[in-house]
């Protein structure tokens, strides 16, 4: 026997229906509308094709930095504040101390919006990046090449670390004169860092040469003896004859002048005149203050330092660490005359 609904139960069946519709379709199509009108809800691409053209996509108070990874032959776009990390963990050693690893965010951190503000895309071989991954810029690490370097608790930790440099530091650069400065630096002072004009023949005001105590005692850089045969020297070094042998080398070559950071700015070489960054450069040393034998039928060169000398010395930096300076105090120091400024101020109604 078929049991018959009546005439009040089919509308009361009807109006249930229509309300279990209309609530699914809230419940389904609002997610959905949010997701397309919230501002910053669309995913960042990993990469960019190479037809874009040079763009930085922001997203609230962030820009993205598109970085060209020059093994992989890519672009990845990456924010801020990530690709301040990747540079961290490429440039510094994660075994040094908070407050270095602090300094060297700020630096790397005004070292790219620099280059934002000014449209720089000198060097960079795609027109859709800014920098690439190489010391030609800043040296950069993906997240996954430091998923791959590390493993374990050894990442934790190291992330960690990283994740505290660049959050306790975030939005903040160094600035002179309310600018983004150019923040140079480099591996390990000879004692000393470099004014600016003896090493690019430019004087900028906040590079000057300081003491920096701490590298000779820190850092495995500090000295090094590269030997040469008198044909390799005379082949690097573009010269006519070869240089006479003596006990000294004295009379081949011969300190002309030095610089404020005690570096060889000129020198005579079987009189032919060099600078000491020429010299430092055509022999492949670390640092243009050396000293030199003959010996043993070769000549020694031993060199104090590694790089070129010019800003924050990094193992200087992390020598003042270990005295319990904060990073403030140490990029104030390297950098004369800076204060601390916000990257978001600067970034404040850019469009790039």
């Amino acid at each position: 026997m078929k049991y018959k609904l009546n005439r009040t139960q089919k509308s009361w069946i009807r109006w249930l229906a229509i309300w279990l519709a209309s609530f699914t379709a809230v419940v389904v199509l609002i997610p959905l509308l949010l997701v397309r009108t919230l501002p910053g809800s669309d995913p960042v691409p990993d990469t960019i094709a190479d037809n874009e053209g040079f763009d930085v996509s922001r997203q609230g108070e962030s820009p993205w930095i598109p970085v060209y990874l020059v093994k992989e032959k890519r672009t990845e776009l990456v924010s801020l504040e990530q690709y301040v990390r990747g540079v961290v963990a490429a440039e510094m050693p994660l075994e040094f101390e908070i407050e270095a690893l602090k300094a060297q965010a700020m630096a790397a951190r005004t070292y790219i919006l620099r280059r934002l503000l000014d449209g720089d895309q000198s060097n960079v071989p795609v027109p859709e990046a800014v920098v690439t991954d190489t010391i030609a810029h800043q040296a950069y690490v993906t997240d996954q090449e430091l998923k791959q370097r590390w493993s374990g608790d050894v990442y934790i930790s190291h992330m960690e670390k990283l994740n505290r440099a660049v959050n306790e530091t975030k939005d903040m650069i160094l600035t002179y004169q309310g600018q983004p400065i150019e923040a140079s630096f480099f591996s390990t002072s000879n004692g000393y860092t470099e004014n600016s004009e003896d090493y690019w023949n430019t004087a900028i005001p906040y590079l000057r040469s300081v003491a920096s105590p701490w590298d000779a005692q820190l850092s495995p850089k500090y000295k090094e003896t590269v030997t040469l045969t008198g044909r390799e020297l005379q082949q690097k070094l573009g010269l006519a004859k070869a240089i006479p042998a003596s006990s000294s080398g004295r009379d081949s070559m011969r300190v002309i002048e030095r610089s404020a950071g005690n570096r060889i700015k000129k020198l005579s070489i079987h009189g032919k005149l060099f600078t000491g960054r020429e010299v430092r450069e055509k022999l492949g040393l670390n640092s243009s203050q050396f000293q030199w034998i003959y010996k043993n039928g070769k000549w020694e060169f031993t060199t104090f330092g590694y790089g070129h000398g010019v800003g924050m010395s990094q193992w200087g930096a992390n020598g003042m660490a270990k005295e319990a300076r904060k990073a403030e105090e140490i990029v104030k120091y390297y950098y004369t005359g800076i204060e601390l400024g916000k990257a978001s101020n600067l970034l404040k109604d850019k469009t790039f």
